[in-house]
């Protein structure tokens, strides 16, 4: 099990709804993943899909770098959902 690789665990509550980062767990291979993650984080069947995703596989921005990564987004205001409105039909949004 030491040499098992870790897996990061995402959930998707309900259909519309974006999956949700709930945690990590090592396993032997993704499909072992996937059942080990629905017996500790869907056990009251609050879970619609599973996402895995082998944690190595991942990339992350620095937290230390995150002014320079976003600033540029401070000066296109027309990107924000500000501007629209939304029927009240619409959920989750």
């Amino acid at each position: 099990m030491k040499d098992w690789p870790l897996f990061e665990i995402f959930i998707r509550s309900k259909n519309g709804l974006n999956h949700k980062h709930v945690g990590s767990l090592h396993a032997a291979d993704a499909y072992m993943a996937i059942q080990n993650a629905r017996d500790v984080y869907t056990r009251r069947n609050e879970g619609v899909s599973i996402w895995v995703v082998e944690s190595k596989y991942i990339t992350a921005s620095n937290p230390d770098e995150s002014e320079a990564l976003f600033d540029p987004a401070a000066d296109k205001v027309y990107r924000h959902p500000t501007f629209y409105e939304l029927p009240d039909e619409l959920k989750h949004m």
